[in-house]
């Protein structure tokens, strides 16, 4: 399908939009009107911008106030639409979009909004142009598409059409699946916006929280799904109204947009692949989409099986501060590279490993920022279809510098510039580090070390314009899902929190923003650039043991207020002996219906990192979200 974005959905002037857009690869533009009337230039200016950059203008927009309207008002109407055609065909535009009215002056007749389109559309068809009508959700009269493809049907004009928008049909809980008895003849358009599920005024939350495809909460692909099986074969475009977006540097934001195209056309590929559900009598019609309409198809989502490893950037300094840290946490040194200055530290299943070698990029990117993580790698069957699927879904390819005998570790770069690696499952739990590390055996320690098993999951504090393009990337590259958007109360303002996970729930990531630039996540994120990891969850099978080992060796944790166990025993149903050792060892405790979460936190070394040692008992699913307060302010306190 082509590929389009309106031009209102990115930060910046006109040209500036438009190198954006061309250099993420785009197909053309919708022109927003505003766009246009502030640009300094001619319409033939423009048009020869676009082509230079390879770019067509598609669809012009919007026209407003039209159909429905009283004889006066719609004369001036016709003559306002000449003037937009003469400019639309300066433009060389062959589409100009017609919203549904929203005047107070409307006039709730169908019959009269077709016949006044049909002329419209006549005196658009004298100049060999096409006429698309929206149904707008906040419509006086016309707001289902529903309505709006009536009133095209009853006009009865070639040159009038019917404009799809998913917002306005997903906002309304309206079923999209009506759309494919639609001739896609009669279809001149497909704009596509995701949105989180908010209860608000559907004007301010379309103007305000639109997304792209993946990173809202609406069944995008569902919707898609509908319109190639109505025969539709046009351009697939993307109309974005988002105060973040109009703040964030454009080139990042049409990067999202494409992405978000390719990952949502590759979800209505694969669903037309599988075997009608819902609908058998477009059992046919799902098979011949597929040899009409080209649906991007990249390398399929890799099998992530859990985290290899976590790579930190340190300088000399430290590295040493962390090895003693490390230590203390029952982490035995196990081995030092064969040619760089990184050392791996293991504990049960947990491999971290330590990079400070200078003219490294973990150290390049991230030696400002103190000691820091500048790497996850994630274990996988096949690297080599996890990177190619990440290029092909926008993502940047990293290949480090290899010594003699290294193995190579396929890697891109996330949003924000830390690395997600790849390693192969194959190599089994010690193949790589047998490679690239020379092993060090330390006799008891590894017996010993603190009950800690596991990585649990990985918390990212992010900068809110990129929690958008996180939430994307990691649907669309790695196959992560988002849990519940949660909003946590720190001291100094809220934090909102969303979990990702992959299916089996070995892979867990926590991403975290905050609007107040005081919290502790504002703060870590201010130091990392953008993107940091502000701490990192351990699990253990006995929480009271891993924690009496740990105090002894010297592990400092952050003490919680009494006042929290009072509260507890009135919200959750324990007896007095778990009370009592909760409160003795400073450990917070969650319950829901699936199981139980125990969890403590260590004071904050420099940069703000922090562990997390956790114990998940039966089915428990979630992050200790409400205990998030507690350790805040303790953190806040200096405790």
């Amino acid at each position: 399908m082509r590929r389009t974005i309106a031009t209102v959905s990115l930060s910046g002037t006109l040209p500036e939009k438009l190198e954006a857009i061309a250099a993420a690869r785009f197909d053309g533009i919708e022109l927003f009107e505003n766009d246009f009337i502030n640009f300094k230039g001619t319409a033939r200016d423009l048009r020869v911008m676009a082509a230079d950059l390879g770019l067509t203008i598609d669809l012009y927009q919007p026209f407003r106030d039209f159909e429905g309207m009283p004889e006066a008002q719609f004369r001036r109407s016709l003559e306002r639409a000449e003037r937009k055609f003469d400019l639309i065909q300066e433009l060389d535009a062959p589409v100009m979009l017609c919203c549904s009215n929203t005047s107070p002056l409307v006039i709730d007749d169908p019959a009269l909004a077709a016949a006044q389109l049909h002329e419209l559309a006549g005196r658009a068809a004298m100049r060999n142009l096409r006429v698309g009508f929206e149904a707008l959700a906040w419509g006086r009269v016309t707001k289902l598409y529903g309505q709006a493809w009536e009133i095209v049907r009853r006009a009865d004009h070639p040159h009038l059409g019917l404009i799809l928008d998913s917002f306005h049909t997903l906002s309304l809980n309206d079923d999209p699946s009506g759309i494919a008895d639609i001739p896609g003849e009669k279809i001149f358009y497909l704009q596509m916006a995701d949105a989180p599920l908010l209860s608000m005024d559907v004007l301010q939350w379309a103007r305000h929280h639109r997304s792209f495809p993946g990173q809202g909460q609406f069944d995008m692909t569902n919707f898609l799904e509908q319109v190639p099986l109505a025969g539709y074969t046009g351009p697939l475009s993307l109309e974005i109204f988002n105060d973040v977006f109009r703040e964030t540097p454009n080139r990042r934001t049409a990067v999202d947009a494409m992405r978000s195209l390719l990952y949502l056309e590759s979800q209505v590929r694969q669903r037309l692949q599988e075997p009608a559900q819902s609908n058998a009598r477009f059992t046919d019609r799902r098979a011949s989409v597929l040899q009409r309409v080209e649906l991007y198809s990249p390398p399929p989502v890799p099998d992530i099986m859990g985290l290899s490893y976590i790579e930190f950037a340190a300088d000399e300094s430290s590295a040493e501060a962390f090895d003693v840290l490390l230590r203390q946490f029952g982490f035995r040194r196990a081995g030092t590279h064969r040619s760089k200055a990184v050392v791996l530290y293991r504990q049960g299943d947990i491999n971290l490993i330590v990079n400070a070698q200078p003219d490294s990029f973990a150290r390049r990117r991230f030696e400002a920022h103190g000691l820091s993580v500048c790497a996850l790698a994630m274990r996988t069957a096949d690297p080599a279809s996890a990177v190619g699927r990440a290029t092909a879904m926008h993502s940047q390819r990293y290949d480090g510098p290899l010594g003699p005998h290294e193995q190579r570790v396929p890697a891109i770069v996330s949003p924000g510039g830390m690395l997600i690696s790849f390693v192969s499952s194959a190599l089994g739990p010690n193949g790589l580090y047998e490679a690239d590390f020379v092993l060090e055996d330390e006799p008891g320690r590894s017996a010993a070390g603190a009950g800690l098993k596991r990585i649990d999951h990985v918390a990212l504090g992010l900068a809110v314009d990129q929690l958008d393009t996180w939430i994307l990337f990691v649907r669309a590259v790695l196959g992560l899902e988002p849990g519940e958007s949660l909003e946590l109360a720190d001291p100094f303002g809220l934090v909102r929190s969303r979990g990702v996970a992959n299916a089996d729930r070995s892979v867990r990531l926590v991403l975290n923003v905050s609007l107040s630039q005081r919290t502790r996540t504002a703060r870590t994120v201010s130091a990392g650039g953008g993107v940091a990891v502000h701490h990192i969850a351990l699990s253990t099978d006995d929480i009271f043991d891993a924690v009496a080992r740990l105090t002894a060796s010297g592990a400092r944790f952050v003490p919680i207020s009494g006042n929290y166990y009072d509260d507890l025993i009135t919200r959750v149903d324990l007896d007095d002996d778990l009370l009592a050792r909760l409160r003795s060892a400073g450990v917070l405790f969650d319950r829901s219906a699936a199981g139980d979460y125990f969890h403590i936190y260590t004071e904050c070394l420099d940069g703000g990192l922090f562990f997390e040692v956790t114990q998940r008992v039966n089915a428990y699913d979630a992050y200790g979200a409400i205990n998030a307060p507690a350790r805040m302010a303790a953190q806040a306190q200096g405790a």
